[in-house]
């Protein structure tokens, strides 16, 4: 490491003001901090002493990711091989067969070092041009505005793949990425301005404009021709006890169901949410106001029950370990950002984004994963939340001292 660093040091003149790279040196910081830790320091007499920054923060967040990225590496290869061995297929297709047969495994799905070789060549190829297309845009635009290049990112280009199909075609993911970068937070003035989650923002970008790649039954599985649906699907399609007979709870706590690729998993999930709590980065109070809410709404809705609606039968235990509600609860509302900033606003924001995931699910059939939509508009929400909230401290204040 120490030519690296020897390396960066003999062209730093370059890159300062004045030197003839100057205008790259967003790209040159981004490198040195990645690897390094920054040399600048607080001047002056006031200031916060903290040992967590923009760069710690989200590698803290990447790392509470990493039981999803595994889970979704294997999953995506099991259904894969599940999916094929249903239709009697004899080996797996393209490229992708190809490295298989050369590493000497066959279709399997017992095989778990199969699964996850397999479900790593669907997941890598997505991680890496969400990286490129949205690592792109962000140069750019921080070439142009004259500062560093955030790390926020970071977790953004993990984000995106992990709440995508395995067979979601790789340009959209690069027009995806691509709007929830530029229009999702840049055109606000980048990392810490946004007010909508910008992983969120790019998947409802592809949802609408490109419903056929990432709804329906045969984008979840990577086996052409093999109609799979998600737990969500069989549940509007006939309630409980289509659910029940294509799933056991267990499985789908464990995330061994058709889905997005790292939505499955609420145990990951979970393993995610006590890493980010243990260290402060995620909101406790969002993620349990969001599980009460959720609940609560659920179970009220499924004791007025309904003739003509199935998805009023699922009881509010199932609807904590389908969709992507355990993915989103943890990693997608908890966002510092675009989530409610006061700690009383927590609360509200939580139960407003429990509640409006089970009206999208339970109250439009038609659209059963409500965890999407819930979490943008909640994050609309947020700022008029701690607008109330922080007036509230004001008013009280004011009582106080007449």
């Amino acid at each position: 490491m120490k030519f690296l660093r020897d390396v960066l040091d003999s062209q730093h003149h370059n890159f300062v003001k004045g030197g003839k790279l100057e205008k790259f040196y967003p790209i040159y910081e981004m490198i040195d901090t990645f690897v390094y830790t920054p040399g600048e320091t607080t001047k002056g007499s006031v200031h916060v002493r903290d040992g967590i920054d923009l760069k710690r923060t989200m590698i803290t967040v990447a790392m509470a990711l990493m039981p999803c990225v595994l889970m979704a590496m294997y999953n995506t290869g099991l259904q894969a091989q599940l999916g094929l061995q249903g239709l009697g297929a004899s080996e797996v297709a393209g490229w992708r067969g190809a490295i298989m047969a050369a590493l000497g495994f066959g279709i399997d799905p017992s095989n778990i070092l199969g699964n996850f070789i397999l479900g790593f060549l669907y997941f890598f190829p997505i991680f890496l041009v969400t990286n490129i297309a949205g690592g792109i845009w962000e140069t750019i635009f921080a070439t142009v505005r004259g500062h560093e290049i955030n790390e926020g990112f970071l977790v953004t280009g993990l984000l995106f793949p992990l709440i995508l199909p395995p067979t979601i075609p790789l340009w959209q993911v690069a027009v995806g990425i691509s709007f929830g970068v530029v229009v999702g937070k840049e055109v606000f003035g980048g990392t810490g301005k946004n007010f909508l989650n910008p992983a969120l923002t790019a998947r409802a970008f592809l949802f609408f404009a490109y419903p056929a790649e990432i709804s329906g039954d045969l984008v979840w599985v990577a086996a052409d021709g093999f109609s799979g649906a998600t737990a969500l699907g069989q549940a509007a399609a006939g309630g409980m006890q289509s659910l029940t007979a294509n799933f056991t709870w267990m499985d789908a706590f464990l995330g061994f169901i058709p889905g997005s690729m790292g939505e499955t998993s609420t145990l990951a999930c979970l393993l995610g949410a006590a890493f980010l709590i243990w260290n402060g980065i995620g909101s406790w109070r969002i993620m349990l106001s969001m599980l009460v809410s959720t609940m609560a709404f659920a179970w009220i809705l499924n004791m007025i029950g309904s003739e003509t609606n199935p998805m009023f039968s699922i009881t509010p235990m199932w609807h904590l370990v389908i969709g992507g509600f355990a993915f989103g609860t943890v990693f997608m509302a908890t966002d510092p950002v675009s989530a409610s900033m006061t700690q009383k606003g927590h609360w509200y924001y939580g139960a407003l984004i429990g509640f409006m995931v089970i009206l999208v699910r339970v109250i439009n059939p038609a659209f059963p994963e409500g965890v999407m939509l819930a979490i943008l508009f909640g994050n609309c929400f947020a700022p008029l939340i701690d607008y109330f909230v922080v007036n509230s401290h004001i008013k009280k204040r004011e009582l106080r001292h007449v």
